[in-house]
């Protein structure tokens, strides 16, 4: 007698299959959704915190021209910049600098210097300080500051 090998039952064909093409397209279709929404909202988020970045450091920057004022008794030149707050002028023997903890805060999150002017192009202030903002174009509002003369 032929003694019959026994073969191991075969599992229903769904069973042994990964995941369908259907169930793929919808796990893609849901994760397109929900980075479709939060993507968006990111970009705002990191646009804000530059805009947010450059009042801070703008600020900092302008601590830095009143002690470099109150040293030196004036503010630094259009043609010495704001590189003054960093390096010493020559011919300023009472610069006390650096007035700015460091280099890199004078140039703006998108990575250019600040505009910097002095005197002011504006009666009654004393230097424009300002950044052209996140496309460099001077038609958009700037992120701007300048001190009161006084």
């Amino acid at each position: 007698m032929i003694a019959r090998l026994r073969s191991r039952p075969r599992l229903p064909p769904r069973l042994s299959a990964g995941f369908t093409l259907v169930e793929l397209l919808v796990v893609l279709a849901i994760l397109g959704l929900l980075v479709g929404i939060a993507v968006p909202q990111l970009f705002k988020y990191f646009s804000r915190a530059k805009v947010d970045a450059a009042q801070i450091q703008i600020q900092t920057i302008a601590s830095g021209l009143d002690l470099f004022l109150l040293d030196i008794g004036r503010y630094p030149t259009d043609q010495e910049g704001l590189k003054a707050l960093v390096d010493a002028p020559p011919n300023l023997p009472n610069w006390a600098g650096p007035y700015v903890s460091q280099a890199s805060i004078l140039n703006d999150p998108w990575g250019r210097p600040y505009v910097y002017h002095v005197p002011s192009r504006k009666p009654g202030i004393a230097y424009d300080l300002y950044t052209l903002g996140p496309d460099g174009d001077a038609t958009g509002p700037p992120t701007a500051t300048a001190n009161q003369r006084g």
